[in-house]
């Protein structure tokens, strides 16, 4: 039986506008060049990106009774992902501001927010991997628990925090003893203050994703790579981060070696730029290994 990965985090719809995005205050009305509703959340996009890798995936995450709730539903049952729990708050909403090299994200939290430690189930979990640490507090609350109970039972884990919305960056560095994989970007890991050398050091190893230059790694036992960016014609990278760790951890499940499951994360990530939204392009394993070869490992 192929190996189960549960994603657990923030499940929402993404409104993405491109164009004439950078708001101009005054009642000032300005025309966009598209519009697109797409799947949102890091969790959900990544759970997306998984299954569409060919990964077993479970989601646990929470969303409303509502409209954008059906929506974030019929998408992800379009990806064979199960596991959504229903709340009484409204679901989550972002509205992604895209430019050619940056994006504002303005993002309703909502139902987010609504997932406990008891949430939680690890039976016939191979893989658990955590998304949008800080826009679920009260699950941050009780994750140490949650990966003293997965390394007890043979459960690896991961951990994608995603910006820290009040700036304060705290628990994480409490919890990352217990992660056997950290995918911070660039920005995060310097806003966390570790060094990914030390942090590797100590049994963790730390993925760090650098957008258009690509990533780089480093693994318990001194070990360390870098692989560069596929070159591709971006529309849009919203959600390019969360479609890395579905492609690393897609590897890491099939027992790659990690500077193979880094270029299989940058070729996710790369690939998944080249449409409106986080999921519209993920790429499946064929089309991911075809593209492979062009990422020197």
């Amino acid at each position: 039986m192929s190996k189960v990965l549960l994603v657990v985090g923030d499940a929402n719809p993404d409104l993405v506008l491109r164009g004439d995005v950078v708001p101009r205050f005054g009642q000032a009305e300005q025309l966009l060049d598209a519009a697109d509703l797409v799947l949102g959340g890091s969790a959900a996009i990544m759970a997306h990106g998984a299954a569409r890798l060919g990964v077993r995936t479970r989601l646990t995450a929470a969303v409303g009774s509502d409209l954008f709730g059906t929506h974030v539903r019929e998408a992800l049952a379009g990806a064979d992902v199960f596991g959504l729990k229903t709340v009484g708050a409204p679901t989550g909403l972002s509205v992604i501001l895209s430019g050619p090299a940056d994006r504002a994200i303005l993002t309703l939290p909502g139902a987010i927010d609504s997932l406990t430690a008891g949430d939680v189930s690890l039976d016939g979990v191979a893989h658990l991997h955590v998304s949008s640490y800080f826009l679920l507090p009260r699950l941050a609350a009780g994750l140490p628990e949650v990966f003293v109970r997965a390394r007890a039972a043979g459960v690896t884990t991961s951990l994608d925090t995603n910006w820290d919305p009040a700036g304060r960056w705290a628990g994480v560095r409490e919890l990352l003893p217990l992660t056997d994989v950290f995918f911070p970007n660039t920005a995060e890991l310097a806003a966390l203050g570790v060094a990914a050398p030390d942090l590797a050091a100590t049994g963790t190893t730390v993925v760090v994703k650098e957008g258009a230059a690509g990533a780089r790694a480093w693994w318990p036992g001194g070990g360390t790579c870098a692989v560069p960016a596929r070159p591709v014609e971006v529309v849009d990278t919203t959600g390019a981060g969360d479609s890395f760790d579905a492609g690393f951890l897609a590897g890491f499940l099939a027992g790659e070696p990690v500077p193979r499951c880094v270029a299989m994360g940058v070729v996710a990530g790369s690939l998944s730029t080249r449409a409106a939204g986080g999921t519209t392009a993920q790429p499946t394993m064929t089309e991911l290994l075809a593209a492979l070869d062009a990422v020197p490992a």
